[in-house]
């Protein structure tokens, strides 16, 4: 969405820059901040959004079908979005980012403020999207999450990448018991010192 000062990036072999369209087709974007229509029903929001990706009706039938299955909302998908648990929004922006079966999603911090339930039915869906050889980025602050889902691992700080790895490599690296462990010993020093 923004034009880069220097530099190239490519996502599936495209371009960014010139082979927009072909991206946008490869990835799908579930963002923190949930954006759904309140005023349609959560099947009108996903048909939309399956129509704004220009998918045939048969196509985009089957998959709703599916996708408001497994995320526990087939028998709210004709009650207004407004009506909804934040966590009923939450795996509803899910399902809007994946209507489209992309190769690529990028889920930032799906499952936050959500029940344990609702968290671990997505934690299955991610995993069965992992079976499926989709690339998952995941952006999340619970390093148990990270733990459960990652094959790889970044912890950034202040901007900064200062850490990249399989989950295990890095408990084992920084001798301590988990990720949450390695986190908080690479990061948040000043944090702690203030307090």
């Amino acid at each position: 969405m923004l034009k880069p000062t220097s530099g190239s990036a490519t996502v599936g072999g495209y371009d960014v820059q010139r082979d927009t369209a072909k991206v946008k087709e490869l990835i799908g974007v579930c963002p923190q901040e949930t954006a759904l229509y309140p005023y349609l029903t959560g099947l009108e929001n996903v048909e939309l959004f399956g129509n704004l990706y220009v998918m045939n009706k048969e196509a985009l039938k089957k998959r709703c079908g599916i996708l408001l299955k497994r995320m526990g909302l087939e028998w709210e998908a004709k009650r207004r979005v407004d009506k909804y648990s934040g966590g009923m929004k939450r795996r509803l922006s899910l399902i809007l980012a994946l209507i489209h079966d992309p190769e690529i999603a990028f889920l930032d911090e799906p499952t936050v403020a959500m029940d344990p339930q609702s968290r671990h039915a997505v934690w299955d869906f991610i995993k069965e999207l992992k079976k499926e050889d989709k690339t998952i980025i995941l952006t999340t602050h619970y390093m148990e999450e990270a733990e459960e889902l990652c094959d790889r691992v970044g912890i950034i700080d202040h901007g900064k990448l200062i850490a990249l790895g399989v989950p295990e490599d890095l408990v084992s690296k920084n001798n301590v018991r988990n990720l949450e462990e390695v986190f908080i010993k690479l990061t948040g020093r000043k944090i702690r010192e203030e307090i």
